[in-house]
This record gives C-alpha cells, sequence and structure tokens, in this order.
C-alpha cells in the first residue's frame, strides 16, 4: 500500500494538473472548427447578436445582485431571530428557513409572478411591476433563508467563552454580538456567501420561463430567427461560455477564501 501512494505521488508531481479553463478553452477551440465546418458566416452572424447576449447577461447580473443583496439584508434579520432565546420569535423563523430553504426556486418565481400585481396604482397613477423585480423576489426568498443558516452557523461556531469573557468586561449581549461576534463571522461567512451567490447567477436563467429578457431567452430569440443548426448550437455554446467567464473567478475566489481562512 505505502509503495502506490509513493507511485501515485510521484504520478502526480510528474503530471501537470491541467486547469480547468484550458479545458474550456481547448473545448471551445474544438466546437468552433466543427461548427466553421458546416457555415463559414457562422461566426460573423454571432457577432451580429453579441451585443443583444450581453444586454441579455446584463439582466442576469442585475438580478442576481439584487436578489442577493435582498436576501443578505432579510437572511440576516431571520437567522438573528433564529437565536433568540424567546420561542415565539425564533419558532417563525426557523419556519421561514425551512419553508422557503427547501422550495424549488422555480416554484418561488412563479408564486411571486403570480402573487403581485402586474401594475401598481398610486392614486390616479398606474405604475408598472415588471417582470425581472418579480423574479428578483422569487429569487431572495430562498436566498435569504439560505443567508439565515450560514449567518446562524457562523455565530454558533464561535467559542462561548467569548461571549462569557464579553459579558465579564460588562458588554451586553447586544454590544459584545455586534462588536466581537460579527467581526469574526465575517471570514466564516463570505465563501458561503459567495458560493451561494453563484448559485443564484445561474437560477437567473429560469426568470426566462416568467417573460424575463435575460440571456437564455435572447439566445432563444436568435436561434430561433437565424433558424440554423449550427447556428443554434453554438449561440447556446457561447452562453455557456459567459457564464463560465462570470461565475468561474468567483469560485476560483471562493475557494481562496476557504483555503486561507481553513485554519483560522
Amino acid at each position: 500500500m505505502a509503495s502506490e501512494d509513493a507511485l501515485i505521488l510521484r504520478t502526480s508531481r510528474v503530471v501537470p494538473r491541467i486547469s480547468p479553463v484550458v479545458w474550456w478553452i481547448a473545448i471551445v477551440a474544438l466546437a468552433w472548427l466543427g461548427l466553421a465546418h458546416f457555415h463559414g458566416n457562422t461566426v460573423a452572424t454571432l457577432r451580429v447578436w453579441l451585443p443583444l447576449l450581453a444586454s441579455g447577461l446584463w439582466m442576469n447580473i442585475l438580478i442576481s445582485v439584487l436578489a442577493i443583496g435582498i436576501g443578505t439584508v432579510l437572511g440576516i434579520i431571520v437567522g438573528a431571530l433564529e437565536l433568540s432565546r424567546m420561542r415565539w420569535v425564533s419558532a417563525p423563523a426557523r419556519g421561514y428557513v425551512q419553508a422557503f430553504r427547501n422550495a424549488p426556486m422555480l416554484v418561488l418565481i412563479f408564486f411571486a409572478t403570480y402573487v403581485f400585481p402586474f401594475e401598481i396604482q398610486v392614486g390616479s397613477l398606474y405604475l408598472p411591476f415588471p417582470d425581472w423585480i418579480k423574479a428578483t423576489i422569487g429569487l431572495a426568498l430562498p436566498a435569504s433563508a439560505h443567508i439565515a443558516e450560514i449567518f446562524r452557523g457562523a455565530i454558533l461556531s464561535i467559542a462561548s467563552a467569548q461571549w462569557e469573557a464579553s459579558a465579564s468586561l460588562g458588554f451586553s449581549r447586544a454590544r459584545t454580538l455586534r462588536w466581537v461576534i460579527l467581526p469574526q463571522c465575517v471570514k466564516r461567512v463570505l465563501p458561503p456567501w459567495m458560493n451561494l451567490y453563484a448559485m443564484i447567477t445561474m437560477s437567473t436563467t429560469l426568470a426566462s420561463l416568467v417573460g424575463v429578457t435575460e440571456l437564455l431567452e435572447v439566445a432563444r430569440i436568435a436561434s430561433n430567427t437565424v433558424n440554423r443548426t449550427d447556428f443554434t448550437i453554438f449561440v447556446y455554446l457561447a452562453v455557456l461560455t459567459l457564464f463560465f467567464l462570470y461565475c468561474y473567478p468567483i469560485t476560483r475566489f471562493t475557494a481562496h477564501l476557504e483555503q486561507k481562512y481553513a485554519f483560522h
């Protein structure tokens, strides 16, 4: 067994580890060459659609940023309520987390789409309530439930001796939470928070099912307009590439933070 482990170790040193970015570039290059065999103007046609694809990606980013922002604020509040010593406060917070954490995101998006009105009346004015805002709310609900659990777990991971030491110095529970506990929770919360943001970003494509013109919907429109098999494959490959280029740096930075704070 020892000799096998030594052989594996020597092999891992000889054979360099290939980065996922290299694999992705190789796959894209092979797909590019393969699709060029069908139509020479595939790349030119895709170039025409790139501005619309970029605007669709911007909508995905906008929805994801707003959803994670709303979810973070709401999740911190719910997570704090979960830690309350009063059962009538903590029980509804736990019920909220269990309900929205385990519900499918698509169901929540449809729920928000049909629960909220299409327009809001303010006096004599009728203000539209866009579908992308409803999709944002639908994604913010599960995000808040996940963040509440992340926040609660980070606080509970702090040694109880720090609470006792702060109390011995005359700090109230609120001041201890603000000045002693929360600064230590930031580095523990940040990696899973960023992973959650990447997951929310990928889930924004579900907004196309309720009429939001985001990246996947633009790709579908482009595919139906051009109506060519090679272009359809290429445009969806472009969608994958755009999401990869946006989410992969977030994933790598998250892995870096996890290694940095692993033993602190």
